[in-house]
């Protein structure tokens, strides 16, 4: 049965967030500029306080203009993140960071040669550590490996330019290579933790897409998602059943079109009705014929459910005859078939139409038990795979000689009508 989509997507839309890094990050930064931003106004405020509680001789005017410089970008930034590209707004805020963190510990090394200090050392590489973490908490890996370079770098580089130089007059160079062997450690966490996260959320997400694509389709308690991977087809044991108005064109030609198109749809109505209550699902309406699935449960629940959904149809079909004799229309009669087997299951969507599909032998030995019982005018028909899924609870029935040319149907046996008394 195939659906197609109320609105076909653009071919030239960005990936889902589910298989793309950018569109992940950006819906998960969707809603969080205000946030961010709160935050790092929180740790300018940090830095601020530290300045202020330390005797000035660390910071020069540039300190507070760089300081000043941030929080005038970091609201520039949460005020257009709304309306300009995420991606490039993404890297003007790693860039930004990674200089903010950089300068701060640059600053601190080569103001602090004779002052340094131990609150003045945690205040130099706050901005670093904050910053790293923020960066990965947008699952934004590459964007967090661009950070990490380049605050490592800049430290990296001032450390070896004051070991080439010692007449600069640099902090002893121990505790900075330290805190810049730790802050690479801690880098290498957070990238490697934001991929797993990363990945993590990006499955999930498919599977909320793909549960919420076969809803569509499948009805509620039965899962056909696998989350080890995309669930396009996949094998299952299924039941399958196939019904048939009989002598449908003999009741169009006599009747019309019209009018025999409402008592079509009622017959539809009734047998969805009676799949649906069995745990089945409607794969397709193919002329007068109906099509479905029995596909939860182990297979011999699969054959019981179904042969226990063709005995309600009975039923029904019983009471809706007898409504059409009280108003003189003829009654109608139907072939249901059912085989059982295993079958590729899923939806199969191109981007313009999505379709439930079930393919595999079975279907096409389904189409040989069909034909059959539609030669032999049987009411219900069951393949002799199926008879064995019922074991003692199969009610009793005649097997069908074979023909000549019916080789490669299955063998089929004939079921008797539902008793009247049990219909009644």
């Amino acid at each position: 049965m195939s659906r197609p989509h109320p609105n076909p997507p653009d071919r030239g839309a960005a990936p889902g967030p589910a298989g793309d890094e950018t569109g992940l990050a950006a819906g998960l930064a969707a809603g969080t500029a205000t946030r961010v931003l709160a935050m790092r106004l929180v740790m300018l405020g940090v830095l601020a306080v530290s300045a202020l509680l330390s005797d000035g001789a660390l910071h020069a005017g540039s300190h507070w203009f760089i300081l000043a410089g941030y929080a005038a970008s970091s609201l520039w930034l949460a005020a257009t993140a709304r309306r300009r590209n995420s991606e490039r707004l993404a890297w003007i805020t790693t860039l930004l960071d990674a200089a903010l963190a950089a300068y701060i510990v640059l600053e601190y090394m080569m103001a602090a040669a004779d002052a340094a200090d131990e609150p003045g050392t945690l205040a130099s590489r706050l901005p670093a550590f904050l910053l790293l973490l923020e960066s990965g908490l947008t699952l934004r890996p590459r964007h967090t490996a661009v950070f990490v370079a380049l605050v490592a770098g800049v430290w990296s580089g001032a450390l070896g330019l004051g070991l080439l130089e010692p007449r600069l007059g640099l902090p002893p160079a121990g505790p900075n290579i330290f805190g810049l062997l730790s802050f690479l450690v801690a880098g290498a966490f957070v990238i490697e933790g934001s991929l797993r996260l990363r990945r993590g959320v990006a499955t999930m997400l498919r599977l909320e897409h793909e549960r919420a694509t076969l809803a569509r389709f499948v009805p509620a308690g039965i899962d056909l998602v696998r989350r080890d991977g995309p669930t396009a087809l996949q094998p299952r044991h299924a039941c399958l059943l196939a019904l048939d108005i009989r002598g449908f064109s003999a009741l169009t030609r006599r009747w019309g079109e019209a009018r025999v198109l409402d008592w079509l749809l009622a017959v539809r109505a009734l047998a969805h009705e009676a799949v649906t209550a069995h745990g089945g699902l409607v794969d397709k309406y193919v002329g007068d014929g109906v099509l479905a699935q029995f596909v939860d449960g182990a297979p011999a629940a699969q054959a019981a459910a179904a042969l226990a959904c063709v005995r309600e149809i009975e039923v029904r079909m019983r009471a809706m005859n007898e409504a059409r004799r009280r108003q003189d229309l003829p009654p109608l009669a139907l072939t249901a078939s059912l085989h059982a087997g295993e079958v590729l299951v899923g939806v199969l969507d191109d981007g313009l139409r999505a379709e439930f599909t079930v393919l595999g032998p079975a279907m096409n030995a389904l189409a040989r038990v069909e034909a059959r019982a539609k030669r032999e005018n049987l009411p219900v028909a069951v393949s002799k795979r199926v008879m064995r899924l019922l074991g003692p609870a199969a009610p009793p029935a005649r097997r069908l000689p074979r023909r000549p040319g019916e080789e490669d149907c299955p063998d089929l046996f004939g079921l008797e009508p539902v008793p009247l008394t049990v219909a009644s």
